[in-house]
């Protein structure tokens, strides 16, 4: 079969050309989105008069049988085909003859894959939020077990405050919330119809491109043709959300491998999610972690590649856009399938609570708590900073802790202090007190958890406790 637009040319493509040009083996997963946008086109050209009705009938048949057969691995792609839309129509033009040569009326390959490509962000973004409400149901189960429950809250990788587990869960359920926010602004943005742009100039033939929009599902139609066809904004916002989820994604499966480890000893991951040495046989290694980790690069390189390839492109179509697949469709099942392991090791990994309590020996963490105390007993807060810094010092050099100090103690490091000025210094008593809005007090995690429920459209209820 002769190329649908060989009639210029008179030499056939050079052989290593055509595979170079082809992108046939990586977008015919386009097929159905681009069926979906033929089965739309030419029952609009039929409202319109341009085909009649018994041709549309035939084509859009024929486009059926068509999307049935590419399913069930009967037809075979070649780079003879050169894209998934010359192979379709390709093949009607075999089995209908002059009635399939219609179907390219008032359109381009421009805004057809314009077209492909909108559907199939649309498809994808609202698969990868309902796997970010998984994560979401995920976390709140595990913070509401866990709601009460402590563990050491760091910055610069140093002990800092004690915290609750419940809280800590509750920190990456608003990073997950940001991202499913983004991917939804992302689809309000890609949600307009580029189909009857053509080229780039649109066309004298009398379409109706609001009723393609209707037929597809698009909520609106792009304003100015030759930006419908060169703009490629909706994919790169997609694979920039995708780069941040990804990044959360990464920055979680960091803490479950040194939370992992025995140096910590904070958590127990489940076998099914860890993997052996070919020659230590002690070890257990977190390697799905590991590989969330690794593979956030990976994404991040489709969004720089992307990038790279649109920033010099003028307007309107460049065969640069081809370029703009292979990125979208890896970003999109590396994003879902990191999302559903993660959410997975997260449901099947438990905290070692009697472990963690043991780090709570080390790095002074109820010191802020120390000098907020004395705030409250009317010390301006940097004296009180200054004074729990000085009682740090003295711990550090008489190997000893807050709670150990005498009377004596306290008074030669400063006159101010005493016994009586101190509080309740347990973790427990600590974290209790941290009730301000967004703290880490159980309670107050417990109302985090509840708007949380709110978020994702579940019942919420009080713990009881």
């Amino acid at each position: 079969m002769a190329n649908l637009w060989s009639g210029r040319f008179e030499k056939a493509m050079d052989e290593i050309v055509e595979e170079f040009n082809a992108s046939i083996f990586f977008d015919k997963r386009l097929y159905d989105c681009d069926i979906a946008g033929s089965i739309a086109h030419v029952t609009m050209l039929c409202q319109q008069g341009i085909v009649n009705e018994a041709e549309k009938d035939k084509i859009i048949r024929e486009l059926k049988i068509i999307k049935q057969q590419i399913e069930n691995n009967e037809i075979v792609f070649s780079v003879r085909n050169e894209d998934i839309h010359m192979a379709i129509e390709g093949i009607l033009i075999e089995r209908l003859g002059d009635t399939g040569k219609k179907l390219h009326t008032a359109r381009s390959r421009n805004d057809q894959v314009a077209v492909d490509t909108r559907l199939y962000v649309k498809r994808e973004i609202k698969e990868i939020v309902e796997n970010l409400k998984y994560m979401e149901y995920v976390l709140l189960d595990k913070a509401e077990k866990y709601y009460d429950k402590l563990m050491v809250g760091f910055t610069h990788m140093q002990h800092a405050q004690p915290v609750t587990v419940g809280f800590h869960l509750m920190a990456y359920f608003q990073m997950f919330k940001r991202d499913m926010e983004r991917f939804s602004d992302c689809l309000e943005r890609t949600d307009y119809n580029p189909l009857g742009s053509c080229a780039l100039a649109g066309t004298t033939i009398p379409i109706d491109r609001h009723l393609t929009a209707k037929l597809l599902g698009f909520k609106n139609v792009t304003e100015n043709a030759m930006d419908s066809v060169s703009d490629r904004d909706y994919i790169l916002e997609f694979i920039g959300a995708a780069s941040i989820c990804m990044m959360h994604i990464s920055r979680f499966a960091e803490e479950f491998v040194y939370w992992n480890s025995q140096e910590f000893s904070y958590i127990s991951i489940d076998d099914s999610f860890c993997t052996g040495s070919s020659i230590m046989p002690q070890k257990k290694n977190p390697d799905m972690a590991e590989l969330l980790r690794g593979k956030t690069g990976r994404i991040y390189g489709n969004l720089i590649q992307l990038l790279t390839v649109m920033k010099g492109t003028p307007l309107a179509y460049n065969k640069d856009f081809q370029e703009d697949k292979e990125s979208l469709f890896d970003t999109s099942d590396t994003l879902k399938k990191s999302l559903l392991i993660l959410a997975k090791m997260i449901e099947k990994t438990e905290f070692n609570i009697d472990n963690i309590k043991k780090h709570f020996k080390s790095g002074f963490l109820n010191a802020t708590d120390i000098a907020e105390h004395f705030v409250k007993n009317n010390i301006p807060f940097r004296e009180a900073h200054e004074l729990v810094g000085k009682m740090v010092k003295y711990c550090e050099l008489n190997n000893t802790d807050f709670d150990k100090l005498t009377d004596n103690e306290l008074k030669s490091i400063d006159e101010k202090l005493s016994l009586s000025l101190l509080p309740d210094l347990t973790m427990e008593g600590c974290v209790k007190g941290r009730i301000s809005y967004g703290g880490t007090a159980p309670k107050e995690v417990l109302r985090q958890i509840n708007e949380g429920k709110k978020v994702l459209g579940m019942r919420t209820h009080l713990h009881g406790k």
